[in-house]
């Protein structure tokens, strides 16, 4: 799962990333309006932690851009404000969640978590697509009651692919999603294919229903009905 941290002071950035990716997070961020203008036109996040005073801008411009694009990235916004007014104003716009500073690093993930359910998963911590389920809590995956041994990236993947259902997603994306804004600086997209065939060989061994597609010269694609 791959979250944007948009957050001036930079100590609290560092210490709100570290503890994410101890969580097996992939975190990236913005200090400032304009960057995280930038990151949120160019990359897709399946959570945005958006603080509402930044240098040359503010977190409620940011949401409104979001909108207008029709981003569909979750929106925590984070801040030492917590005026009633700005908390409706902001879930008004189009956040999902509000977390006054100061908060809890285990708040956060579960805020984070609960987000992310609800957006992709219809806000259920279990997946059931026919013979196939994933415990997002326990981040255990069975086929027909049988364990698959996933590494960090395939189960990255996985949700990834089952949270874009039935839309064909190009190897850039993936590679983004996997590796964040630095995928612009690979020479190719050979890892993401790595990735993804261990995936494939991982789920044809136990029999499923062969949900992820390859689409030739473009990229993949999980179906189910």
């Amino acid at each position: 799962m791959k979250i944007l941290v948009i957050e001036d002071e930079k100590e609290f950035a560092t210490d709100i990333v570290n503890y994410l990716t101890s969580g097996n997070y992939l975190c990236e961020v913005a200090y400032d309006f304009n960057s995280a203008l930038e990151k949120i036109s160019l990359y897709m996040y399946d959570c945005i932690l958006l603080d509402l005073m930044l240098p040359g801008g503010d977190g409620f411009q940011i949401l409104k851009e979001l909108r207008k694009q029709n981003k569909q990235d979750g929106v925590i916004i984070i801040s030492a404000k917590n005026a009633l007014e700005d908390r409706i104003k902001g879930l008004n716009i189009g956040a999902d969640d509000y977390l006054a500073k100061p908060f809890h690093h285990s708040e956060l993930a579960a805020r984070i978590h609960s987000v992310i359910r609800r957006k992709q998963f219809d806000s259920s911590n279990l997946i059931v697509i026919n013979e196939l389920k994933i415990d997002l809590l326990s981040k255990a995956v069975t086929i027909n009651s049988t364990p698959i041994i996933l590494t960090r990236k395939e189960y990255q993947l996985l949700l990834f692919f089952i949270g874009n259902k039935n839309r064909v997603l190009p190897k850039s994306a993936l590679a983004e999603h996997l590796s964040g804004d630095v995928a612009d600086m690979f020479d190719s997209f050979d890892f993401v294919y790595a990735h993804v065939k261990n995936l494939k060989k991982k789920l044809n061994e136990q029999n499923y229903g062969g949900y992820l597609k390859t689409i030739y010269g473009t990229g993949y694609k999980w179906e189910t009905p």
